[in-house]
């Protein structure tokens, strides 16, 4: 009786112990289990200057691609019009060819770096101009064309025929392009689908335009916290001369908050690893406006890869 009884202590002994392991690690259980359910995406924002040689700014954003790609970066950014430059003359029409050339050479290079990328580009259509993002995935595959949506000043363009989204190493995701960041909606529509990353690649206003730097700033943080969203953001670098951008391209985290931003006038990229989380945003359809909204995600998903045309 007095061997089973002890057998009976030791096995409670056992399973108290056992009890308080659970307890002591419950929550780093909780945490891991929090952790496993993001996904990583090492992301860069590259802050370029262009020219107008196409095939010198091609070489640089494939010398680019290949270095990252060598830091386990997945997917870099680079400015609008960073392949061609940008102009708002209405004489602006980089060479067609020249254009095609250059976006196989960098797809021939996502494809073999094993990168994704998004490039500002233009694109010639049916006798039309269109200011793009075009999106690469890390099998040099195209996945969006992107037209820019609201025009400030580009007189040769015309303006894009649908919203973005895609989902680029298998996170969902949009783009937008400079004047676009003006309009929540661009974001929201998105995001409400369950994008969780909105690429924004620019060049905005020059230094000169000291008054417009705080906006800048302030729209595209408010876009990532009213819509849970990171933000990544690659804009043209100011000249020495005051002309072109003013760079300060960044990083924005979901809670709106700058994660990275660089400097006016630097060639500056920025590195960052977001842990991206699975869901989509719900609250404006659960409130007055929800049908509104759910027919523009109907718009959105409808024209999902529609053609430039």
């Amino acid at each position: 009786m007095v061997r089973a009884s002890a057998s009976i202590c030791r096995a409670r002994f056992s399973v108290i112990c056992a009890l308080a392991v659970v307890l002591a690690l419950g929550p780093l259980v909780v945490r891991l289990t929090a952790a496993d359910a993001s996904r990583k995406l090492k992301v860069a924002a590259v802050q370029l200057r262009s020219t107008f040689e196409i095939q010198r700014n091609c070489d640089r954003i494939t010398a680019h691609l290949k270095r990252l790609a060598g830091e386990g970066v997945q997917v870099a950014v680079f400015p609008e019009c960073a392949l061609t430059g940008y102009d708002t003359r209405a004489t602006f029409a980089p060479s067609t060819a020249e254009v095609q050339a250059a976006e196989k050479q960098i797809q021939n290079t996502c494809r073999e770096e094993k990168i994704g990328a998004i490039v500002g580009s233009v694109y010639r259509v049916n006798g039309h101009l269109y200011d793009t993002a075009v999106v690469f995935d890390s099998h040099g595959e195209i996945v969006e064309r992107y037209g820019k949506l609201h025009l400030a000043g580009e007189k040769w363009a015309t303006p894009g025929n649908h919203l973005a989204f895609f989902e680029l190493e298998g996170i969902p995701s949009s783009v937008m392009i400079c004047h676009d960041e003006r309009y929540p909606e661009l974001v929201r529509l998105p995001a409400i689908e369950g994008a969780r990353i909105m690429y924004y690649i620019s060049s905005e206003s020059g230094l000169r335009h000291e008054k417009k730097l705080a906006p800048y700033r302030a729209q595209v943080m408010a876009r990532a916290v009213e819509n849970g969203v990171f933000i990544v953001q690659a804009n043209a670098p100011a000249n020495p001369d005051l002309s072109g951008s003013h760079g300060q391209s960044r990083i924005v985290a979901v809670d709106g908050n700058v994660l990275n931003e660089a400097s006016f006038f630097g060639e500056d990229i920025l590195v960052n690893t977001l842990p991206i989380k699975k869901g989509n945003l719900q609250r404006p359809l659960e409130d007055f406006l929800g049908q509104w909204w759910k027919e523009g995600v109907d718009s959105l998903m409808s024209n999902r890869h529609r053609q430039l045309d």
